[in-house]
């Protein structure tokens, strides 16, 4: 099991905070996490249908969407974030 945890207007999008699912051998990278995602429901495709925007955080560690997911424990999904 994976633990997801959503960010900002991600999580109000997909409507919960976190989750724990199990992931297909398929997705192996963040990219294919955010595609496999948007597979899950109308809530997901819309908080996810513009991917490039979306930060990504393996383990607490911001990453590109090309980087694997190995043996992330925990993956935080962000909207851009801004500084104030």
């Amino acid at each position: 099991m994976t633990r997801l945890v959503y960010f900002a207007w991600v999580r109000e999008r997909i409507g919960k905070g976190e989750e724990e699912i199990d992931l297909p051998s398929s997705v192996v990278t963040v990219d294919d996490l955010l595609n496999h995602l948007k597979t899950l429901g109308e809530e997901y495709e819309t908080a996810l249908q513009y991917p490039e925007v979306i930060r990504v955080a393996l383990d607490m560690e911001h990453v590109e969407h090309d980087e694997p997911i190995g043996a992330a424990r925990e993956i935080g999904i962000f909207p851009p974030m801004t500084g104030g």
